[in-house]
């Protein structure tokens, strides 16, 4: 992967066409597979695509190797880097929602618990439908280890968001909830653990008709 690596990577400007597109593309994928051996020369190279990126595409590649390693010398690089990348494209709401985006769909333990801390977060606003799907959306229905861990927190955390949602914005609320009414596609215990939650949605008075 290292070889693949190195033969896609480039000095050329950023280009917008089909092969250097691929080449990216190639490139952060390579990435991804040398972070995951934990080596500490593989988390560097990924520290080091973050600093010198030149777009923000090799950028944020290489933020997320770091998020999603659970290598004990890719921790003050992830505190780091989040904060970096977030300081440089604060003004950018599409980019922050990247951000969130990225932090939500981390593989690692712990990640229901740094979206309710990003619920928090100065930026995040859930009456802004696309802040809502960068965070809450994108751990739901794109973290399946984290949304489906056998405690049922996080059918929990869905449940929990769309009875608030409900009153703001029903119709984002009920898309939202489509991961929960997948329950037929999963084992005995998160069925009975995900209908719960379906079922105490229902039970809430003034639920909207959507």
């Amino acid at each position: 992967f290292l070889q693949v690596y190195q033969l896609s990577a480039s000095d050329a400007d950023y280009a917008a066409d089909a092969e250097s597109i691929a080449r990216r593309s190639l490139k952060n994928l390579a990435l991804s597979y040398l972070v995951r051996t934990e080596k500490d020369e593989a988390i560097a190279l990924a520290q080091s695509q973050f600093a010198a990126a030149s777009n923000m595409t090799d950028q944020a590649a290489g933020l997320r190797c770091l998020v999603n390693s659970a290598a004990e010398t890719a921790a003050a690089f992830k505190r780091d880097a989040l904060k970096s990348f977030y300081e440089q494209w604060s003004h950018e709401s599409l980019v922050v929602d990247q951000w969130f985006v990225i932090q939500a769909v981390c593989q690692l333990p712990g990640s229901l618990d740094q979206v309710k801390l990003l619920l928090k977060h100065d930026n995040f606003d859930i009456r802004n439908p696309n802040k809502v799907r960068s965070l809450i959306g994108a751990f739901c229905g794109q973290n399946h280890i984290g949304f489906h861990d056998a405690s049922g927190e996080g059918y929990e955390f869905l449940a929990d968001q769309v009875l608030v949602l409900d009153k703001l914005n029903p119709q984002i609320a009920s898309r939202l909830l489509t991961p929960l009414t997948r329950w037929r596609k999963y084992d005995a215990k998160r069925q009975a653990l995900m209908q719960a939650q379906l079922q105490r949605i229902k039970a809430q008075a003034e639920l909207s008709k959507d």
